[in-house]
């Protein structure tokens, strides 16, 4: 991150003695590809989340490999660089292995499908687009279910046969034991049906009521020395608000989000006495250093017990000696699910969501975007899914992009 443009696609050529001409030449055809300015002096961790995706994808390219492999591409991607990147993998000949939470994005331009069973351990095959793999996986379900269904009913009427002609005596105890070897049979037949991951489960983000009914009241956006009144006037939110930010990677959305949170953001009002929790894209707000129960203990600030964390920890799967790891160990979904835990013990009066999509397990998205949708108080969301934000129930947008180039 801290390599400038040049330095980057230098290293990942792997040739120390590329011409400068040669490697301008391939920086300037591999991010044309991907659709993005990128001065070659620029230090890599000064562009947005969207725009060092962008770079990654670059990087892949200026290879020139036979096989791309993509793990989760979509992170932090705009609208216009989603599609780009769906045009891209699917004008390509090169074989393309991805991984992705996003389904739609999956469905663009998948033929074959490969699933790692956890619980088998197994990689399954199957042909076709992704929702039609889906469907296959449900009926196959169905049919082991209904199979095993079958074999324990005929198991059970031979066990009731056999304890039946056992209490008889004579011959009949031969015939007994004859027929619990065949049920025993028949329960060794059942099928190994395949287990989906556990999902989460609905759950609720406590609400901090604020002395002011007002809880946010936004003026003005601004950005990277940028800075602009809205049109129509501010936007107040109260108990019940869900507006979203949006606009085009690189036009300042964290930013702003990070400028409302430390109370910096000019036109920005928070209500007196209201409480903010804060998803942040890339966990930064998080002690990385520190062990999951540390941060845990930080966001319940003495407000709860040990019990009541590490219970409300259980239900994003974060217990056992997942409690004793430190935060930089954990995967960036589980990191996803801890900053959750923590907004539910932080008790908010606003929540600050930045991409919350981007690493979570699209299973766990139902229950992410009810808890928003119900929560009592108000949110700010960023999000590039539009099902999500669908389903979180968006009642105002502010378009970053429009509002900034309106000035």
């Amino acid at each position: 991150r801290d390599l400038t443009v040049k330095e980057f696609f230098a290293d990942q050529l792997g040739d120390a003695l590329i011409e400068n001409h040669a490697l301008e030449a391939k920086m300037a055809s591999a991010l044309d590809d991907v659709l993005l300015e990128a001065p070659g002096d620029r230090i890599i961790k000064s562009f947005s989340g969207g725009q060092q995706a962008r770079l990654l994808l670059a990087a892949a390219l200026i290879q020139d490999p036979t096989i791309l492999l993509l793990d989760e591409p979509t992170n932090n991607l705009d609208a216009d660089g989603l599609w780009h990147l769906q045009d891209l993998i699917q004008d390509t000949d090169k074989t393309c292995l991805v991984i992705s939470h996003d389904e739609d994005f999956l469905n663009s331009f998948t033929d074959r499908v490969l699933y790692l069973d956890i619980f088998s351990k197994k990689i399954e095959t199957y042909a076709g687009d992704y929702f039609f793999v889906k469907e296959e996986i449900k009926k196959r379900i169905k049919r082991e279910n209904a199979k095993n269904a079958l074999l324990k009913r005929q198991a059970q009427t031979k066990k009731d046969q056999a304890n039946k002609f056992a209490n008889k005596g004579g011959g009949m105890r031969k015939v007994a034991k004859t027929m619990r070897k065949v049920a025993a049979e028949m329960e060794d037949s059942f099928v190994d049906v395949r287990k989906e991951d556990i999902a989460l489960r609905d759950f609720t983000v406590p609400f901090s009521a604020s002395e002011s009914a007002d809880l946010l009241s936004i003026e003005q956006v601004s950005a990277f020395q940028r800075a602009a009144k809205i049109e129509a006037g501010p936007i107040v939110l109260r108990k019940g608000s869900r507006v979203r930010v949006c606009g085009p990677n690189g036009i300042g959305k964290t930013t702003f989000l990070e400028m409302i949170v430390a109370g910096t953001a000019p036109g920005v009002t928070i209500g007196r006495g209201a409480r903010i929790g804060y998803y942040r894209q890339d966990f930064h707000n998080l002690d990385f250093g520190s062990t999951v129960l540390s941060c845990l203990e930080k966001a319940a600030n003495f407000n709860h017990s040990e019990e009541e964390m590490r219970r409300t920890a259980a239900r994003f799967f974060l217990r056992g000696q997942i409690m004793q790891q430190k935060v930089e160990t954990l995967s960036e979904g589980q990191k996803g699910l801890l900053s959750l835990t923590c907004l539910c013990l932080e008790r908010p009066s606003i929540l600050i969501m930045d991409e919350p999509t981007n690493h979570i397990n699209f299973r766990h998205l139902p229950a992410l975007a009810g808890a928003i949708r119900n929560f009592q108080g108000a949110c700010v969301l960023v999000s590039h899914d539009f099902n999500f934000v669908r389903d979180v129930g968006i009642e105002s947008t502010i378009d970053m992009g429009k509002v900034l180039n309106n000035d």
